[in-house]
């Protein structure tokens, strides 16, 4: 493979105009690609959020104060309380603590109502027990980041509770571990069959592209959202919670790989012509190896930056599924199956703290979008 050399002078400047020109000379691409990127302020921003989110999935048992699945039924819709640090009521006493809460029925619909009660103190502390749970699927641990001081006395919501008296802010902590992750395996599914169609297709040509792109264009002719719901239908309820997240991550990549193979297909149709290609082809170098050691790697930045901008429509995607109902269930815990608890006027004029996990979505589908616009700007560092 022939080696591109940064270009001298203005077509450079953009992406390096604060660095040392002899720096620039001597870098590598994936140096150049950082420095353009980094000055990308709000791709930055979406990088750091996008890492904390993940972060929060895998540390999900330790940040969550509760279980998904723990409930108290003597606090349903119970309002988020305020976290305090310092008490001055008498003094300045220190120390974390929530507010407990008053519980009054309404004479007219029977509705038990919470109020937060200022004269009652729950004890809060850091590094609390709390239920147990098992890190990075080794260790078996019941430490908390934050949690009650007393297990065993009032509840700590945060975020409010549910209509079974489970903890908003938990749940949504390890809702993360599952939508996070269905993009990722998502897109990787897509990525394998849109690369490996795609490279296919625009390398050997003929019938063999012909072939594939009247696949490709059956696909895309295919209305998305009832295909969706279709497949997701045809998944047997019966089936366990882990075999349907598989085969939910399997619908949405059936439909997910077409245009990442148009793309893949039109760089190899304009490549397989270069001339380190056809130098590869004569010093005997066979296909596969041509395809995936020779012509791929020269794109491989763009295919970093449609990757990061494929994932939000997977998160977004199993999100719709779930909250129609026809994606993940319960027990399974995702920002999507949570959201079901929205669906009625009357539970979200009383309990507005439920639609938290639809700001979440909206959270991780924007920093996941500033960090691939930064990534597809970033993948050409030449481009002025």
């Amino acid at each position: 493979m022939t080696q591109q050399l940064p270009p001298a002078g203005p077509a450079a400047e953009p992406a390096v105009q604060d660095v040392a020109p002899a720096a620039v000379s001597v870098a590598s691409q994936w140096r150049l690609m950082w420095w353009r990127f980094r000055k990308h302020k709000l791709a930055l921003a979406g990088l750091v959020v996008t890492a904390t989110l993940y972060l929060v999935a895998v540390f999900a048992g330790f940040l969550a104060p509760y279980d998904s699945s723990h409930l108290d039924p003597e606090y349903t819709y119970a309002p988020p309380q305020r976290l305090h640090v310092v008490d001055t009521s008498d003094g300045w006493d220190w120390g974390l603590y929530v507010n407990g809460y008053t519980a009054e029925q309404d004479p007219e619909t029977l509705e038990i109502r919470f109020e937060v009660d200022e004269d009652t103190k729950v004890p809060v502390e850091l590094f609390a027990r709390g239920p147990s749970y098992t890190l990075f699927g080794l260790i078996e641990t019941n430490i908390h980041v934050i949690g009650p001081a007393d297990p065993d006395g009032p509840p700590m919501y945060l975020l409010g509770a549910d209509r079974l008296g489970r903890d908003q802010l938990s749940r949504i902590i390890h809702g993360t571990r599952v939508s996070m992750s269905v993009g990722l395996v998502g897109v990787a599914v897509a990525f394998v069959l849109g690369v490996t169609l795609g490279g296919v297709s625009g390398y050997l040509g003929g019938k063999v592209d012909t072939v594939i792109q009247r696949m490709v264009e059956f696909f895309m002719s295919l209305p998305t959202l009832p295909l969706w719901l279709g497949l997701a239908a045809a998944v047997p309820t019966d089936w366990g919670p882990l075999a349907r997240y598989f085969m939910i991550t399997v619908v949405l990549s059936f439909v997910a790989w077409t245009s990442l193979a148009r793309e893949v297909r039109g760089r190899f149709l304009s490549l397989r012509e270069e001339d380190f290609v056809m130098a590869a082809k004569l010093d005997g170098v066979g296909r596969r190896a041509i395809i995936f050691s020779h012509m791929l790697p020269s794109f491989t930045s763009h295919l970093i930056a449609t990757l990061t901008l494929s994932i939000p429509a997977m998160i977004l995607a199993e999100t719709a599924l779930s909250f129609l109902g026809l994606g993940l269930q319960p027990p399974v815990v995702s920002w999507g199956v949570l959201l079901q608890e929205a669906q009625q006027i009357r539970v979200i004029s009383t309990a507005p703290w439920l639609l938290l996990p639809g700001l979440a979505v909206v959270v991780a589908v924007l920093s996941l979008n500033f960090m691939g616009d930064g990534l597809r700007d970033a993948a050409d560092p030449y481009r002025r």
